[in-house]
């Protein structure tokens, strides 16, 4: 069997979880100030649930360090395909979609740093970009009303929803600069990718494509899969580096 799915790094999959020695806090703290006192309604099931601070995440260079709230991890889990919704998620899907909303945040601290164009030209395009992560979005939940359908299942409006597009828009941009831009494959990388992928197809009867048919596809593949595993030391080194701080204010 063909395997095509490059290796993705974590962002990507909010059920990868990796082991980190990374400094942690975990205070149980008053329900004071644990709690944001937020109600979230759900439209779909007319229940009102208080939100809560569960965490925040720090780079060390914040003046005030950002928050994930209880909704946060409820909204992540609504937006991962394949994920059933439910009133009560599992104390474990919403453990991975912590460590997951964690690192979103280191890197989009980090990216936060680099300077941004605020020119017409430059604005247009970053919104072009987040409509068309939304349509992705809804096309792989089956269309924009199954989307919105989801949305208002876990109580996450349009403009909520615009945010965290901007938000991974913004990763994805700096994982491209960070990253992607700067890997090299080889002739001999593809060549062996290919002998490995296509060679079982040999005296099969199947029609097996030549080298330069799939050259593309393979590149493209081992690019991600590089950029991935770059990515992921990346992350475990800023949960790693001296100034990081994830306080871990309610457990869940």
């Amino acid at each position: 069997m063909i395997n095509n799915q490059p290796k993705r790094h974590r962002l990507c999959d909010p059920v990868v979880r990796i082991a980190s020695t990374t400094r942690v806090y975990r205070h149980i703290l008053p329900a004071a100030v644990g709690l944001c006192l937020l109600a979230v309604c759900s439209l779909a099931s007319a229940q009102t649930v208080v939100d809560k601070t569960v965490a925040t995440v720090s780079n060390g260079a914040l003046a005030n360090p950002d928050l994930i709230t209880y909704s946060d991890l409820v909204w992540q889990l609504a937006l991962q395909p394949g994920w059933i919704l439910t009133d009560h998620p599992a104390s474990q899907d919403l453990n991975r979609a912590l460590r997951t909303r964690e690192d979103q945040l280191l890197i989009f601290q980090e990216a936060r740093k680099l300077p941004t164009s605020d020119s017409a030209v430059a604005q247009a395009e970053f919104e072009a970009d987040v409509k068309k992560k939304r349509d992705e979005l809804a096309q792989v939940f089956g269309g924009s009303a199954q989307l919105q359908e989801r949305m208002a299942r876990v109580g996450l409006s349009a403009d909520q929803l615009n945010e965290i597009l901007r938000e991974r828009v913004t990763i994805d941009k700096y994982i491209d600069f960070r990253f992607k831009a700067f890997v090299l494959i080889t002739r001999k990388e593809i060549a062996d990718r290919y002998d490995r992928d296509y060679a079982p197809l040999r005296n099969s009867g199947k029609i097996m494509p030549s080298l330069e048919q799939v050259r593309a596809h393979i590149e493209e593949q081992l690019r991600e899969e590089k950029s991935a595993e770059e990515i992921d030391k990346f992350i475990d080194n800023l949960r790693e580096q001296p100034g990081t701080e994830i306080m871990v204010l309610s457990p869940v």
